[in-house]
């Protein structure tokens, strides 16, 4: 069980770009931001940090979130993770989802900031709360293992199910495995080898061993119940299911 927590960990921690293409997908119209986003998918940072820098200190968001993304990584800057989470700090005050996400991330590893579970918990549902899948999922992990927030299986499997809805694989594996613990839901094996083929499906390699632990605990009929289910969940977009 530890190393399968661990891998939800660090599913937690290491998921900075998806999040910041997520917050990217409200970009403004505007010419500098889009320039500074053309050099920055060429390498050309120099240019980017140019564009944006101006904006960033005028209140944009994105900006905001962009340079927090180029000093947390040293993209045309020395990298620096306090510069980072200040960044990030003042995009996701405003509301930015993807820098609500990734300061969480921060205050998790105590990156540029005291590590802080409580807080990370705090910045993770006000991105969670806002549709962020992973952010979803990190939630679950917290209430899961009781970081931050007080444990609670039934409210880690809520958050787990919001994510799993969106595709979010590791999620989709986690709620597999809350059935076959049953913690937060009733025990479930179809359930469990449900979830667990849908996030094998999605790439989530680690889900193989548990889709394969509650199959040795089915018959013949719940395997052939359970793949259905599956497939009809996937058909479904993960929705219902």
């Amino acid at each position: 069980m530890e190393k399968l927590l661990l891998s939800c960990q660090n599913s937690l921690i290491y998921r900075l770009i998806l999040a910041l293409l997520l917050g990217g997908a409200a970009l403004s119209a505007n010419a500098d931001l889009q320039k500074g986003l053309d050099a920055y998918i060429q390498g050309n940072y120099t240019t980017a940090l140019r564009e944006w820098q101006p904006l960033a200190e005028q209140g944009d968001t994105y900006a905001q979130s962009m340079l927090g993304r180029m000093y947390y990584r040293g993209e045309g800057v020395p990298q620096d993770h306090k510069a980072a989470a200040q960044w990030y700090r003042r995009a996701a005050e405003q509301g930015e989802a993807a820098a609500q996400f990734n300061l969480g991330l921060m205050y998790n590893e105590g990156e540029g900031v005291p590590q802080d579970d409580k807080v990370a918990a705090q910045w993770f549902r006000r991105a969670a709360e806002q549709g962020i899948a992973v952010a979803q999922n990190n939630l679950g992990v917290m209430y899961r293992e009781g970081k931050g927030v007080l444990q609670d299986y039934k409210m880690a499997v809520q958050w787990y199910r919001r994510a799993a809805e969106q595709g979010d694989a590791p999620a989709q594996f986690s709620l597999g495995m809350m059935y076959y613990e049953g913690k937060g839901v009733t025990q479930d094996y179809v359930y469990a080898y449900m979830w667990a083929s849908i996030a094998v499906y999605g790439g989530e390699k680690d889900a193989v061993k548990w889709q394969n632990l509650a199959e040795k605990k089915m018959t013949p009929p719940q395997i052939a119940e359970a793949q259905k289910l599956a497939r009809e969940c996937v058909r479904k977009a993960y929705r219902d299911c």
